[in-house]
């Protein structure tokens, strides 16, 4: 039976996950093709177009992470899912056959909103189904999701893209299947998952707690049933009752300044910022001069931008193994002080004008760190710590600031590369990630093994 049981839990998390899943593919896949639609509509010698077109899907995600949260505590979880399929499969349809940037960047915002939903929605629904003990487990799968979608697309680009000439122009460029045709499919490949992930979202259950929470309970009780079995539901219900008899508030935004909320938001929204501003996305986007400074010729870097994919599913499985024994702040801990040291190196690195292997070992390294610990501990904390009445909110906001800090992090780069230095650059963020670090120690509580509603109780003290 519970064999049984697991493997439903198991498959119902992997569909909620395949959100993740699209998230990181429609994050990454215009990285791949950036050289020749860039070509195509002819804006290589914009720099404020290029930003654009590589940050409009960014202005979906904050608009997304926002209205995720209240669309679903009001209409449930499993109605969002669906719909945040159906918009993934709309802009990997619509951008690949967009013939002008206008449109081109309308389904860029499409998909950022898409993955807005999802990057806020499918970890939380997972948390929602998982029993306490198998709950980190269990959301760690939609990080290992998010990491296979970018692995997926870093492939895809790698293997639709048709050898480029060394002395190719921008015209020859344009006027190749590359810069007509190439570009598109590698983003029309994203519609067999988008696909997937709308067809199976309607074989979802509702999440039980939404449904207890909303007086449901009858409908909550059969799929915690389902589940985990008679015992566990009831243990469940009345774990959701108690916590429902004990609040003093009802959900929405304006609820999470009560004073006794404020706390737990502060965790949320520093877990949120830490991850982005620890500077992992400025290692991915660095990968290319880091990989050249090391030796490698142009022919050979999205191949090796494929290792550092390789190594981020394989950490990002290391941590899955680990979440639920070693537990989220142990992980987390080890997380920001290891990058903090390993951005000494990469500074100092830097700083005596260092490349080649070593320094290529240290990027490794990082990216290593980075996905056994910050990458997967902060979608399981923030999943977790908030009350049923106001998770749905919660989430959208601490996405929200996620997204925001990613922003931040993007546009700020150059600004800090040109005033530091690579290597003061790196150095500041191993700074972030000490502060981080010690803010965990002495805010963060261990939360592994413990129902939703046990933490709930512990942080509202």
């Amino acid at each position: 039976m519970k064999t049984k049981t697991n493997l439903y839990l198991f498959l119902i998390a992997l569909i909620s996950a395949m959100g993740g899943f699209l998230f990181g593919y429609d994050w990454v896949v215009i990285g791949g093709a950036k050289p020749f639609y860039e070509q195509y509509f002819q804006i290589a010698d914009s720099p404020s177009l290029q930003g654009w077109a590589m940050s409009s899907a960014l202005i979906g995600c904050l608009i997304g992470a926002l209205s995720a949260g209240k669309l679903s505590d009001k209409l449930g979880r499993k109605p969002i899912l669906i719909l945040a399929a159906g918009l993934f499969i709309c802009t990997a349809v619509g951008t690949g056959a967009a013939d002008t940037f206008g449109l081109f960047n309308v389904f860029r915002l499409i998909g950022g909103f898409a993955i807005g939903i999802a990057s806020s929605l499918s970890p939380m629904y997972i948390a929602e189904i998982a029993p306490a003990h198998l709950r980190g487990r269990f959301v760690s799968i939609n990080q290992l999701t998010v990491v296979l979608g970018i692995l997926s697309a870093q492939i895809v680009n790698w293997q639709i893209a048709e050898p480029v000439a060394d002395h190719a122009t921008a015209e020859m460029i344009r006027l190749s299947w590359n810069g007509q045709t190439g570009w598109r499919w590698m983003f029309w490949a994203m519609t067999v998952p988008a696909a997937l992930f709308f067809f199976f979202s309607f074989v979802l259950p509702e999440s039980p707690r939404w449904l207890a929470s909303s007086g449901y309970k009858e409908k909550a009780f059969r799929i915690f049933t389902k589940i985990g079995g008679e015992a566990h539901a009831r243990e469940e219900l009345a774990a959701i009752e108690a916590a429902s008899r004990e609040k003093t508030v009802e959900g929405g935004f304006r609820q999470l300044l009560h004073p006794s909320m404020r706390k737990i938001l502060l965790i949320g929204v520093v877990m949120a910022v830490l991850q982005q501003w620890c500077g992992i996305n400025v290692i991915f986007n660095y990968a290319q001069e880091i990989f050249m400074a090391a030796g490698y010729g142009v022919s050979d870097v999205l191949m090796n931008i494929v290792v550092t994919g390789v190594t981020n599913v394989i950490f990002t499985i290391l941590a899955m193994c680990v979440v639920d024994r070693w537990g989220r702040k142990a992980l987390t801990l080890f997380g920001a002080f290891g990058l903090t040291l390993i951005y000494t190196f990469m500074g100092a690195a830097y700083w005596f004008h260092i490349s080649g292997v070593l320094l290529l070992v240290i990027v490794v390294a990082a990216i290593a760190c980075y996905a056994m610990t910050l990458a997967t501990t902060m979608w399981v904390i923030i999943s977790e710590i908030f009350p049923n009445r106001i998770r749905g909110v919660a989430m959208s906001v601490c996405t929200f600031a996620l997204w925001a800090a990613c922003f931040i992090l993007t546009y700020t780069f150059p600004v800090l590369n040109t005033g530091l230095g690579a290597a003061g650059t790196f150095w500041l963020y191993g700074i972030i990630c000490l502060a981080g670090g010690i803010f965990v120690w002495r805010r963060l509580p261990e939360t592994k093994g413990k129902s939703l509603e046990e933490i709930e109780h512990e942080l509202i003290q």
